[in-house]
């Protein structure tokens, strides 16, 4: 199983230097991917500019977005950052997708949040059209970078499985979602791998769980509490759920593994570049 951590973007206290700073030690520290979680509405960094950025401190760690609120964004231009992102990284770049729950992140972008959904099939669609050099509205050329492999940035998709299923299926490499236990992740991605036999795919699709961490005896997990505030009591659970031992990111790595999971990334609720050291001491031994 592939170990990954997110970066401090929306994290309080996260200076442009140590973003940069956090990417290079977690390459250095043998981590095998770097994550950013997506907010409009919400201080931080942007997901992909962040992602851009990570790419050029680093050269062998992947990069995955997880996940952007791509409908949030026109279609052109996320098709357009992500080829960029997906050259300057040297085809280390997987776009996640999500379509988010906030419908403020909607409103500050003036995009419509009840057709979220729908509209990210269609966005989809562009996407790809302008990957493969074909852009749609009769303009004689594409707007993106050619990506490094196979036409297209490769996709993976978070949310829930009624939704994320059919695009997993039809364009995308995988699946990615928030730690439910052992025992319910497995049961949730042989859905997603059944479906994935019934549409024919080849191979298998990859599965993804990302967990909140914060190690050691001077731990904080109170940005949970501002970040996921609007959900109200599950900002709590949020909080109370993350891991804040080496213990448990040991036993997370251990029993997930044996379900199947292909990628574990460990997100980060304080700016500190000790946490880089504390979680790979954990989860890399």
């Amino acid at each position: 199983m592939r170990i990954g951590i997110g970066l401090p973007v929306t994290t309080r206290g996260t200076s442009g230097e140590l973003l940069l700073a956090w990417a290079r030690r977690a390459e250095e520290a043998g981590f095998d991917a770097l994550t950013s979680i997506d907010r409009i509405v919400y201080p931080g960094f942007e997901s992909l500019t962040a992602m851009a950025a990570a790419a050029a401190v680093t050269s062998r760690i992947g990069l995955r977005t997880n996940v952007l609120l791509a409908p949030a964004r026109s279609a052109v231009m996320v098709a357009k950052q992500a080829a960029s992102v997906d050259q300057i990284s040297g085809g280390r770049f997987l776009l996640g997708i999500g379509v988010g729950r906030r419908a403020d992140d909607y409103e500050a972008t003036g995009r419509s949040f009840g057709t979220r959904g729908r509209r990210l099939d269609a966005d989809l669609d562009i996407m790809k059209s302008e990957w493969l050099g074909q852009p749609a509205g009769g303009r004689a050329r594409p707007s993106t970078l050619a990506p490094v492999r196979d036409g297209a940035v490769p996709l993976f998709f978070g949310g829930s499985l009624d939704a994320a299923i059919p695009r997993i299926v039809r364009c995308g490499v995988g699946w990615s979602v928030s730690s439910r236990g052992p025992a319910d992740t497995h049961d949730m991605a042989e859905k997603v791998r059944a479906a994935w036999r019934e549409a024919g795919r080849d191979g298998a699709p990859v599965i993804m769980v990302m967990h909140y961490f914060a190690l050691g005896d001077d731990s904080n997990v109170d940005y949970l509490l501002d970040y996921y505030g609007y959900q109200g009591d599950r900002a709590r659970m949020f909080a109370e759920g993350a891991y804040r031992k080496a213990a448990d990111v040991t036993a997370a790595v251990r029993d997930f593994a044996a379900v199947g999971v292909d990628e574990y990334v460990f997100i980060p609720t304080m700016a500190d570049l000790d946490q880089v050291d504390r979680l790979a001491d954990a989860a890399l031994a």
